[in-house]
């Protein structure tokens, strides 16, 4: 299962339940390191539930994996 990830304009993935760089609650709060790692880091944990995914990259992008949710990829 593939599920594509709506990207932000900094390049990151799309609001979640959960910070996607850090695994921490994304309720309005602030995560400027988050922020700024997510421009050229892939996602590390599930936006919808915290765990962490297992991440490939490769030199044409990333995939992201969540036991739970499925898989993740860059647009690339």
């Amino acid at each position: 299962m593939t599920t594509p990830v709506a990207e932000t304009s900094q390049g990151g993935a799309a609001a979640g339940a959960f910070c996607d760089q850090c695994g921490r609650p994304a309720d309005g709060a602030e995560h400027p390191r988050c922020t700024a790692r997510r421009e050229l880091e892939p996602p590390r944990y599930c936006p919808d539930c915290a765990r962490r995914m297992v991440v490939q990259v490769t030199p044409v992008g990333w995939t992201a994996r969540c036991s739970r949710h499925g898989e993740r990829s860059s647009a690339g």
